[in-house]
């Protein structure tokens, strides 16, 4: 059934442009489409369109109790430049202290097992709630943004959290994500501007050195598939 969605969906959607296909999906599945944002650039160029747009889209966000200051600075700048409600959606309180009570603030430095089991708390257990009871997933994932993610598609079936995805912005260079920022004057976060590509926590990102891939900086120390749980790729 799912294989079949995405056909028709691939189908319809063809020739539209991304407004257009987001309009659609807002009618075709009213109440039942949602779009989460971390408030990197890709994220907030999507944002952007949803509010231009004044579509029946929920935006909702991750807060993982470790987020950078500047990504709460430009998540108040977007509430406030696009007048839109940003659901915000945290780790329960109970598995954070369990965590931090028998493992230490930073256990997710010592293996990679302690840095998946940070993430799925923090992260993939929200977002599980989240999610819950949607039929299409916004996203904002780039083809060129890993080796990984080269083989998305524009819209699949994710069968660990049962739900279609919809990756507007998969086949974008960053160049046109930040064309489509200085543009539109979209809000984004100061820490793009200091070599920071992919944002994440505050202690499992670091600035990127010209040339370096540009998910070098997240969960640096490691060397193992760099995802943290939320999408596979």
């Amino acid at each position: 059934m799912s294989a079949t969605v995405v056909k028709t969906l691939l189908e319809k959607t063809a020739n539209f442009s991304i407004e257009e296909t987001l309009a659609f999906l807002a009618s075709e599945y009213k109440n039942q489409v949602v779009f989460s944002t971390s408030f990197g650039q890709e994220d907030q160029v999507i944002t952007a369109l949803i509010a231009k747009n004044d579509l029946p889209i929920n935006i909702f966000t991750l807060d993982t109790g470790r987020l950078f200051q500047e990504t709460y600075d430009v998540f108040h700048r977007t509430i406030k430049k696009y007048k839109v409600a940003i659901q915000t959606y945290f780790p329960e309180a109970a598995a954070v202290e369990k965590l931090l009570s028998e493992k230490g603030p930073n256990s997710f430095y010592e293996s990679v097992e302690n840095r998946k089991e940070c993430c799925f708390i923090r992260k993939v257990a929200p977002l599980t709630i989240a999610l819950k009871g949607n039929a299409i997933w916004i996203t904002g994932l780039r083809g060129e943004q890993s080796e990984n993610r080269n083989d998305l598609a524009l819209f699949e079936y994710d069968a660990h959290f049962d739900i279609i995805k919809f990756n507007p912005l998969l086949k974008w260079t960053l160049a046109e994500v930040q064309k489509y920022i200085d543009d539109n004057n979209v809000p984004q976060n100061a820490l793009h501007k200091q070599g920071f590509v992919s944002i994440g926590c505050a202690p499992c990102t670091r600035a990127i050195a010209e040339g370096e891939d540009i998910r070098a900086g997240r969960w640096y120390w490691e060397s193992s598939h760099k995802e943290c749980g939320l999408h596979e790729k």
